[in-house]
């Protein structure tokens, strides 16, 4: 499959929407895209319905969510879209947020720019694929908008999204107007795909829910098909999670350098330096309300991009006596600026005294103590390294067998695998999936891949992981008949953990079939030698069939069976 430079290949595509090149203005890096034409079409637009346009016309292909206010119009504002059903952009419910995070980062994996968006409780349910997203990276932009709700208008608590983002440590955009909104989902796909991670949107429920005029930009084409270069990115084995979590770290500065010269952050000086104030998003809003007939005096920080921009902080602190932080939510701005204050006392992870990553350990602390690093050699150098392997006898080498063989007629980077045994198939000599990212991700991640054009779309899951986190992802594969092959490979147990009992025994097939799945295409096997063949017909068949198909290949796992057996 041709592999080439989303960002390349979004400049050349705007470039030839207007061919005498008129009205069309790029810096000299490319890192900011402006489009001006003579007439923009103006519309009124509540604020969730902003960003729904921005990204519309930012080239969004899918959009994935769970209803939840004050989330929900953006969504809406997509389905009943007559241009959006015109450029056939995806745009069903999912069956939960967690669904729909990973929903969409497997139509990122298909090279296709997607939106997901919940409230601010639903990312507590999408967490772990969040975060685990921001280490995977992402091949399509992807943004993730949640929608906050301080006052707790029709919500159970006040969080503050922010802190995931910065948690997850990936740049975050806050809207302050409609006009913002617009202009942040429009161009959000762009910082995303600039450094391959995805990008968090935050809004409170005023601006979701207030209107106001928004003038629209040039429609940008949605991104070609285009699988990810480095077919291990979204395989978060140990060993490769690791070396992609010190990527990310690396790429801190970058999101800061990036932060400091973005637009959406500006300072205006002023004259009464006893006051310095910084103003977040909607807050700089209210912060203007005071001054309709007047101009504010002091200097004015206004934050819409994160990482905050340190070196205007540090300036507005250097010669302002007093910082006064406005932020619609939690103080999160305000305990970071606190860590800005100039004390070379304070030393740790956090000024390179000690690795940002991985464990502590006696040569480090040494190290950080100023001694001299002792003698002792590293566990590395003294132990030879042991990689796991599936046990010899296992049923899931029997399927992957059959399934490399059969996958090898198409293009590879078509198996999402889920965590368990099986995800040892990333590894030679199977090299058989493409993506682990978390619990359950392997069919919502298929059905991305699949809506965003990839057929065919394989998933690959224990039945452990079926129950725990599957089923749901099953659901909403069902609703739309989406053209994936589910493989639940049974083996009786939660083996990778040490064989506990799985809710999933004797019940995987009335499972699939009380979720809807059509009856001939629920097919089962046995994975063994002798049945190879059999299983390679099964899966051609199913792959063939343009609609949810599961096969499920049965056998005790091998181990378990020893210790029934002793």
């Amino acid at each position: 499959m041709e592999k080439i430079s989303l960002y390349s290949k979004r400049k050349e595509e705007i470039e030839n929407l207007n061919s005498n090149k008129k009205g069309l203005n790029f810096n000299k890096n490319y890192k900011n895209l402006t489009i001006k034409t003579k007439k923009m079409q103006k519309l009124l637009l509540l604020g969730a319905e902003a960003i729904a346009q921005g990204a519309i016309d930012g080239g969004m292909s899918g959009i994935y969510a769970y209803p939840g206010t004050p989330s929900t119009e953006i969504t809406e504002y997509v389905q009943k879209n007559k241009e959006a059903k015109e450029l056939n952009i995806h745009s069903e419910w999912s069956a939960n947020e967690k669904t729909a995070m990973e929903t969409a980062l497997g139509m990122s994996f298909a090279g296709k720019r997607a939106m997901v968006c919940m409230k601010h409780v639903g990312l507590n349910v999408a967490a772990d694929a969040f975060v685990n997203s921001a280490i995977t990276g992402v091949n399509g932009g992807l943004i993730v908008t949640v929608a906050d709700d301080p006052s707790m208008h029709s919500s159970q608590n006040e969080q503050d999204s922010r802190f995931y983002a910065k948690f997850a440590m990936i740049p975050i955009l806050e809207p302050t107007n409609q006009q913002e909104a617009y202009e942040m989902a429009y161009r959000g796909f762009e910082l995303s795909e600039k450094f391959r991670v995805p990008v968090l949107m935050r809004l409170t429920t005023r601006l979701s829910h207030s209107r106001s005029g928004i003038e629209r930009s040039a429609k940008m084409p949605q991104n070609i098909l285009s699988l990810p270069s480095d077919p291990r990115q979204f395989v978060l084995l140990p060993s490769i999670a690791k070396v992609r979590y010190r990527g990310l770290l690396n790429s801190q500065l970058g999101y800061e350098m990036d932060s400091e010269e973005s637009k959406f952050n500006t300072y205006v000086d002023g004259s009464d330096k006893k006051l310095g104030i910084i103003a977040c998003g909607i807050a700089h809003n209210y912060l203007m309300e005071n001054f309709i007939e007047s101009k504010i005096e002091n200097p004015v920080l206004k934050i819409g991009q994160y990482p905050i921009p340190r070196k205007q902080v540090e300036k507005m602190m250097a010669e302002c006596k007093q910082i006064l932080v406005l932020e619609d939510g939690y103080p999160i701005v305000e305990e970071m600026i606190k860590g800005y204050l100039p004390n070379d006392k304070i030393k740790g992870r956090l000024d390179g005294s000690l690795p940002r990553d991985g464990e502590l350990n006696p040569n480090l602390v040494a190290i950080a103590l100023g001694m001299e690093k002792p003698q002792s050699q590293e566990i590395s150098a003294v132990v030879e390294n042991r990689p796991p392997a599936m046990c010899p006898g296992c049923g899931h080498i029997d399927v992957y067998k059959a399934m490399n063989e059969v996958l090898a007629e198409f293009d590879k980077g078509r198996v999402f695998s889920d965590i368990g045994c099986y995800t040892l198939g990333a590894l030679e000599p199977f090299n058989a999936i493409d993506s682990c990212v978390d619990m359950g991700a392997s069919i919502t991640m298929a059905k991305g891949a699949a809506d965003a054009g990839l057929h065919p779309a394989v998933a690959m899951i224990g039945d452990s992981t079926f129950t725990h986190s599957g089923m749901t992802g099953l659901l909403d594969a069902v609703y739309e008949n989406s053209p994936i092959t589910i493989v639940i490979s049974d083996n009786y147990t939660t083996g990778m953990t040490g064989g506990q009992n799985s809710h999933a025994f004797g019940r995987i097939k009335d499972i699939c079939l009380g979720l809807g799945v059509s009856p001939e295409h629920v097919r089962e096997v046995v994975p063994l030698r002798k049945n190879h063949e059999l299983i390679k017909q099964m899966i051609r068949e199913e792959l063939n069939y343009k609609g949810v198909s599961v096969i499920i290949p049965t056998r005790e796992c091998i181990q378990t069976a020893k210790r029934s057996k002793s």
